[in-house]
C-alpha cells in the first residue's frame, strides 16, 4: 500500500498548501482517481481508503466506484492482544505491484470461487476480533486466506517467499500472508507472543519492522499560512 499512501499524503499536502480542507472520503476518492484513471495503474481501492481514514473499518465497494465505511469497534485490550500476536517482516524483494495486479485482473473471471471464499472471511475475521473467541482462530483464518491468495496467479508468491513462510510456520507461526499485490515487499505473521523469539531466530536474515495501528489516517501535522 506504499504507493497509495504516498498518493494520499501528497494530495493532502497539496490541498493544505492551497488552504483547502478536504474530507477523508473525498481524499480517498481523488487518490483512487489519480492512480486508476490518470496513471492507469493496476491498483485496487482499499489502500487509498485505509490510508485516508485510518482505524479498523469494513469497507464495502460498489461496482460503480462508490464505497461505504463501517467502523469496527474493538475493545482496546483486545486490540493490544491482537497486536502482540503480529509480526511484520520485510522480505527484501522489490517488485512491480501493478504488473502482478494486472495478471490477477486477467484471471479474476476464472477465480470466482476463491474470491468468494476470501470475501466471506471478512466477517469471520471481524467476529473473531470483536468477541471473546480464541484469538489464534484469526491466525488460522489468515493461513487459509494466504493459501487462497497465492492460488490466484503464479506471480503472487515465489519459491523464496514460500520458503520464508514455511520457515516461519515451522518455527511457530500460526498463519500469515504477503501484503500487497504479491511477489515481494512485506509479510505479516500471526504468532503467539511466546514464539516470537523462535520466529526471529529462524528469520535472522530478514528485518522485523516495528509498527502500530493508526486511528486517524492522513493528517496535516504542520500548517503555517502565509502572513500578509
Amino acid at each position: 500500500g506504499s504507493s497509495s499512501a504516498f498518493t494520499v499524503s501528497l494530495l493532502h499536502a497539496l490541498h493544505g498548501l492551497k488552504g483547502v480542507m478536504i474530507s477523508k472520503h473525498e481524499l480517498a476518492k481523488k487518490a483512487i482517481h489519480i492512480e486508476q484513471n490518470i496513471l492507469r495503474e493496476n491498483v485496487g481501492s482499499q489502500d487509498q481508503v485505509a490510508t485516508a481514514l485510518g482505524g479498523f473499518n469494513k469497507i464495502k465497494f460498489a461496482s460503480d466506484g462508490r464505497f461505504d465505511i463501517h467502523p469496527i469497534t474493538i475493545k482496546s485490550e483486545r486490540l493490544q492482544e491482537f497486536k502482540k500476536h503480529l509480526m511484520l517482516v520485510f522480505t527484501g524483494f522489490s517488485r512491480n505491484a501493478s504488473e502482478i495486479a494486472g495478471e490477477q485482473i486477467k484471471k479474476t473471471p476464472q477465480k470466482a470461487e476463491e474470491l468468494t471464499k476470501m470475501h466471506k472471511m471478512v466477517d469471520q475475521a471481524i467476529d473473531i476480533l470483536d468477541s471473546q473467541k480464541d484469538i489464534t482462530d484469526f491466525g488460522k483464518l489468515l493461513h487459509e486466506s494466504w493459501l487462497l491468495k497465492r492460488s490466484l496467479t503464479e506471480r503472487v508468491s515465489t519459491p523464496k517467499i514460500d520458503q520464508i513462510y514455511e520457515t516461519a510456520r515451522g518455527a511457530g507461526a500460526i498463519g500469515g500472508k504477503l501484503l500487497g499485490a504479491g511477489g515481494g515487499g512485506f509479510m505479516i505473521f500471526f504468532v503467539k507472543p511466546e514464539n516470537r523469539g523462535s520466529i526471529k531466530r529462524s528469520l535472522t536474515e530478514f528485518l522485523e519492522v516495528p509498527f502500530d495501528f493508526e486511528d486517524l489516517g492522513s493528517q496535516i501535522i504542520f500548517y503555517s499560512p502565509n502572513k500578509i
